[in-house]
């Protein structure tokens, strides 16, 4: 391609809009253009990148014999019904566009297809001889993000490959499951891009195993907890871990002390001169399950950790047939006035013990009567501990359960962990963190949508039985501004060669010099004949220009037809090493071919 040709305009001063090094770069370098909030143009450029990714998913796909389909982004809110995810998707998380044609049928945009590919195999599947099936999409997504930010990252509408399998049996899923895991790495891996895969939480999906992939960069959303011996890594969500051993407590008999203006730990520990790790603290939470029931839960929890909401509500959700309900709908905390519209009298907040009287709930019928009470595992063998006295400005020292107060039955792991925390797997080992980018999420989703929608098979001795499914999403575009965000520097985007759009880009210093413009076209045709996807910058600009935007663009080969050719060279310049020869012109095109071709080679090995 010939950039004079090309719908090509480059930016010198980052967009208002932009805060990450990626959104930046990528609008500066003309690779996408906003239109609306969380609403993005792919131009020629970007096209490319997308189709690269694209294409290396389809190869890995086919080497696990999936299916190409493509799915319809319009939906009927009736199949959403009857999954039970209409009312949740469209309004407590409002994350899909709904809307109502002509003839007032609801539909919502597709902010993800579990049951479109469901209703297509209640349809189309019926027997254990069709098993396993496996189908996928590259398709638009949509999603009523809250807050739209950081481009390709978090926008309205995006490109997602998904897939979905079928199953007779677990043990068959298990299988495809390992499969596709094997596949993303290998997808991730070919487009040149470090990353780690990392256990992770089901979500809204639903299902009873997933691992997330976590391009590593420093502006990632997402943390994760790993250990240096490869064998433990999950997001913060899921991650779990030994906590570090409490220090003694410095109270050996039950008291109940006055502790004025202590109501935070910190407070606390420093008027007592204690350690955070002999605290017991008493977080109250809100939990609405969806029958409409209200239960306050109190959880009680070592000074120095943090409740993690994800896993609490996981928790939560094996109480909801307690409660008329099926599932949790909301989690909130209830450590502030302001937020106890539940209680009938003021709360003693930063002095709340574990056996807080029940009394103080509001008598209606849309609250649980009685505290749900929990304790997380770090605090069930703390001896001689100090909590909360139920009275402003007071705390009970020296205090041990089943002595001074009783254990709650449930005992969970509802903590966030911390660096430093022992690994679960090997104690010896201890938690490191670092920043990730989600591009892909993997679910064993067992029979979750397929029960609820009546997606049955007959197996071998004619019983008839719920599918099994798994589902397998990669984010495509995402996955392509994550590349930027692991890989620029001060001058622009630096592609890995296997994605970048193209892997040449010839730069002509000045046009109206003869012999630069013959040896780039030369070259240019050459190149191109021989499978080395170049651009031509033939543009009537200044060469300082025409650098600028070769760095910026983040091409992985410049080639220069400069002052060299008086002795028959150019300058060839590797754009992510900055290390510039000069090569004869009769071997540039061998060359270049075969710096390519050997640098996808390794990426294709580093996959094995």
């Amino acid at each position: 391609m010939r950039l004079s040709q090309m719908l090509f305009v480059t930016l010198r001063e980052d967009p208002a809009e932009a805060e990450i090094p990626s959104h930046k770069l990528l609008l500066r370098a003309g690779y996408i253009r906003r239109i609306g909030s969380g609403i993005y143009i792919y131009l020629p450029l970007m096209w490319r990148v997308l189709q690269k990714v694209s294409q290396i998913v389809r190869e890995e796909m086919d080497v696990v014999k999936a299916q190409e389909c493509l799915l319809p982004q319009l939906q009927p809110a009736d199949l959403w019904r009857e999954s039970g995810r209409w009312e949740a998707y469209t309004k407590v998380e409002g994350i899909m566009f709904s809307l109502n044609d002509r003839r007032q049928t609801q539909l919502g945009l597709g902010p993800t297809h579990e049951e479109v590919i469901t209703a297509l195999a209640k349809d189309m599947i019926y027997s254990y001889r069709q098993l396993p099936v496996n189908l996928y999409q590259i398709q638009t997504k949509f999603r009523d993000e809250i807050r739209p930010r950081f481009g390709l990252m978090r926008g309205r509408e995006f490109i997602m490959k998904d897939a979905y399998s079928f199953h007779t049996s677990s043990e068959n899923l298990q299988k495809t499951y390992e499969a596709m895991e094997q596949a993303y790495r290998n997808i991730i891996c070919r487009c040149g891009l470090a990353f780690r895969a990392v256990q992770a939480d089901s979500g809204a999906i639903g299902g009873s195993a997933s691992q997330e992939f976590m391009i590593l960069a420093e502006s990632g959303e997402d943390q994760i907890f790993y250990t240096k011996d490869g064998k433990y890594a999950a997001n913060a969500e899921k991650a779990v871990s030994l906590p570090c051993d409490p220090d003694q407590s410095p109270f050996t008999k039950l008291e109940k002390l006055e502790t004025p203006a202590t109501d935070t730990i910190e407070k606390l520990c420093k008027f007592l001169k204690c350690s955070p790790t002999v605290v017991v603290k008493n977080v109250l939470y809100e939990i609405l399950y969806d029958s409409g029931k209200t239960v306050m839960v109190l959880i009680s929890i070592r000074g120095d950790h943090d409740v993690n909401e994800v896993k609490l509500k996981n928790e939560l959700a094996i109480f909801s047939p307690q409660y008329q309900g099926s599932k949790v709908l909301d989690v909130k905390t209830s450590n502030k006035i302001s937020q106890q519209k539940w209680a009938i009298k003021p709360l003693p907040l930063g002095y709340i013990g574990p056996d807080i009287e029940d009394d103080y709930i509001r008598h209606d019928k849309d609250y649980a009567p009685k505290f749900l009470r929990i304790v997380d595992k770090t605090v069930v063998e703390l001896k001689n501990f100090i909590t909360g006295a139920n009275e402003d400005g007071y705390h009970t020292t020296g205090a041990n359960w089943n002595q001074d107060f009783q254990l709650p039955k449930l005992v969970v792991d509802v903590k966030t962990v911390m660096i430093g925390d022992r690994a679960v797997h090997d104690p010896k080992q201890t938690l490191e963190t670092a920043k990730g980018i989600e591009v892909g999420h993997i679910f064993q989703l067992g029979t979750k949508y397929s029960q609820a929608m009546g997606a049955t098979f007959t197996n071998e001795i004619g019983e008839e039985q719920p599918l099994v499914m798994g589902c397998y999403g990669l984010g495509v575009s995402r996955l392509a501004q994550a590349a930027v965000e692991q890989s620029y520097d001060k001058n622009g985007i630096v592609w890995p060669v296997t994605i970048a759009p193209y892997h040449v880009i010839i730069i002509i210093p000045n046009i109206n010099d003869l012999k630069q413009v013959e040896a780039a076209e030369k070259l240019y045709n050459k190149l191109n004949q021989s499978g080395v996807e170049t651009l031509l910058d033939d543009r009537d600009e200044r060469a300082g220009v025409k650098f600028k935007d070769a760095d910026l663009i983040g091409i992985p080969y410049r080639v220069v037809t400069g002052r060299s050719l008086k002795s028959d060279k150019v300058e060839v310049v590797e754009r992510g090493s900055k290390h510039s020869q000069e090569i004869p012109i009769e071997k540039i095109v061998v060359t270049l071919k075969q710096w390519v071709t050997e640098m996808g080679v390794q990426l294709q090995e580093g996959t094995k």
